[in-house]
């Protein structure tokens, strides 16, 4: 398939399937990937994973992955160098990818010691454009953009297909949408300008990082709080928090321990 706009670089068009939908406790069991070079040719793999832990019931009734089907599969850490590889120079897309997708393969890179970096990757999100022009979901995007049914819809190859097919008709079909990949990768961010981490937990405010959730510690400075209550960073470290939010806090701990010479030893992530 030809997309209508130039690519200066392959596009990854990416969809998972997984154990459930928190990237720091679950697992993906299924990945699928079309690269789509910028001479109009597409590389295409799909993974499935043993996850380490069972695939509750509910989850396997949606994308009808069992244990037993990926009992014998690898893990996501054999083939992560491969992947990799795969995604390296890529900018990235897919189908409610920037609040799903990529946390959740950025936390199974994490786990393997590696970090898929995203500075400089344009993210193109299906989702994003057809929430903010036609809210619903990936089957009806479908029908709506391309006039045909998703019969296989939940199936990771089946879902990047058809989120591919539905970004190409958005471009075609909205006049006003950006043509160029730097402008479209700006109308599908979800980021504000002023988050210091992905998820939006800490934020920059007259050049110093703040707390930007909860409400004891809202709008609290990071500098403050590794001395005053560094026990709150400690327990962020150690809690359910993205890897990009927790080498934030780190870093205040350890800034304060350097100052003082006595601030709290700095928790390793478990």
């Amino acid at each position: 398939m030809k997309l209508p706009f130039k690519l200066e670089r392959p596009l990854a068009v990416l969809d998972i399937e997984s154990t459930g939908l928190n990237p720091r406790l679950d697992r993906i069991v299924e990945l699928a990937i079309i690269k789509v070079l910028p001479d109009g040719g597409r590389e295409e793999r799909v993974n499935r994973f043993n996850p380490g832990m069972p695939i509750p019931a509910e989850v396997t009734a949606i994308h009808n992955i069992t244990d037993a089907d990926v009992a014998e599969a690898p893990a996501f850490a054999d083939l992560a160098p491969e992947l990799w590889v795969f995604l390296d120079g890529c900018d990235l897309a897919g189908f409610g990818v920037a609040r799903f997708d990529l946390p959740m393969l950025r936390e199974e890179f994490n786990r393997c010691g590696m970090t898929l970096n995203e500075d400089g990757r344009r993210v193109l999100d299906a989702q994003a454009i057809f929430h903010k022009k036609e809210p619903r979901n990936l089957t009806a995007a479908l029908a709506f953009y391309c006039g045909v049914d998703h019969p296989d819809a939940h199936g990771a190859m089946a879902d990047t297909e058809a989120a591919l097919k539905v970004l190409a008709a958005q471009l075609l079909r909205y006049e006003d949408l950006p043509s160029d990949m730097d402008r479209l990768d700006e109308y599908c961010s979800q980021r504000k300008p002023q988050w210091a981490d992905k998820a939006g937990r800490l934020r920059w405010e007259n050049g110093e990082l703040l707390i930007n959730f909860g409400v004891q510690n809202m709008g609290r400075k990071l500098d403050d709080l590794a001395r005053a209550n560094p026990g709150f960073l400690k327990w962020i470290i150690k809690s359910d928090f993205p890897c990009d939010t927790k080498k934030l806090v780190a870093a205040a701990l350890e800034k304060a321990r350097a100052i003082d010479g006595s601030g709290p030893a700095i928790l390793t992530q478990a």
